[in-house]
């Protein structure tokens, strides 16, 4: 961590660029909440025109995983950008949106794909199952993307494992769900009703039981998923970290 800070204290001496390139300096520290709060609070007496958020997706417990997000956000200035690196899940942009971050970045989506991974509201589609088999659908009938628009889960499905046509046309999809994901995201909190947008999206997502992390988090921050809300949709907490399959 101290060594981080000594390399941005270099990093801002040698930037000569600053109309063309962003500094962002990373808070570190990993799990250690003494360290991590030490690091944004150094952060902040630099000048910069955004601050990112590091050292939070190499597979640790989601429980610290959303505490360290919330204690960094909670730390860094609310007036710049806030970008929490390597995140791609949906419910870690959904939440981790919720805990104050605003910008991520992540190879799962395309990662994912050359698996024949296809990602919906619902989870991970994965194509590769026989089922899609007959299927002449698209991925889902409400994404505008080329893959979406031309090709059905059926031919997806026959070409995803066997020619990188089928990884590259999952992928545009990929990454125009993870788009169009965060352009609601955005615009739920233009229109102040992101509470609102959370609880629909964790309904779709997960129905009645919800990983525990999730429930904390979004505790956190006023969204009390045991509370019904108007339609009569509260949840039950389970304790794995991830959802093991669509909730369809």
């Amino acid at each position: 961590m101290w060594r981080s800070l000594r390399w941005l204290d270099r990093g801002i001496k040698a930037h000569k660029r600053p109309t063309e390139q962003n500094l962002f300096p990373i808070v570190q520290g990993g799990l250690d909440e003494r360290l991590r709060t030490i690091s944004a609070q150094e952060l902040t007496k630099r000048e910069s025109p955004g601050y990112a958020i590091g050292g939070l997706s190499g597979g640790e417990a989601k429980g610290s995983f959303w505490r360290m997000v919330s204690l960094s956000t909670d730390i860094l200035p609310t007036n710049k950008p806030r970008y929490c690196m390597g995140v791609g899940y949906a419910e870690d942009l959904v939440v981790c949106s919720a805990l104050g971050v605003d910008m991520y970045d992540c190879v799962f989506p395309t990662r994912t794909a050359r698996f024949g991974n296809a990602l919906v509201r619902t989870g991970s589609m994965a194509l590769r199952q026989g089922k899609y088999k007959d299927d002449f659908t698209p991925i889902d009938s409400e994404c505008e993307c080329s893959t979406c628009k031309n090709f059905t889960r059926a031919y997806l499905h026959a070409t995803v494992t066997k020619e990188t046509t089928g990884c590259h046309l999952v992928t545009v999809h990929n990454i125009a769900f993870q788009m169009r994901l965060m352009r609601d995201i955005r615009q739920a909190i233009v229109e102040d009703r992101y509470p609102q947008f959370v609880r629909s999206f964790i309904k779709m997502r997960f129905g009645k039981t919800v990983p525990q992390w999730i429930m904390d988090a979004l505790k956190s921050v006023n969204i009390d998923l045991t509370v019904p809300d108007a339609d009569g949709y509260f949840a039950t907490t389970v304790e794995d970290d991830f959802q093991k399959h669509p909730n369809v």
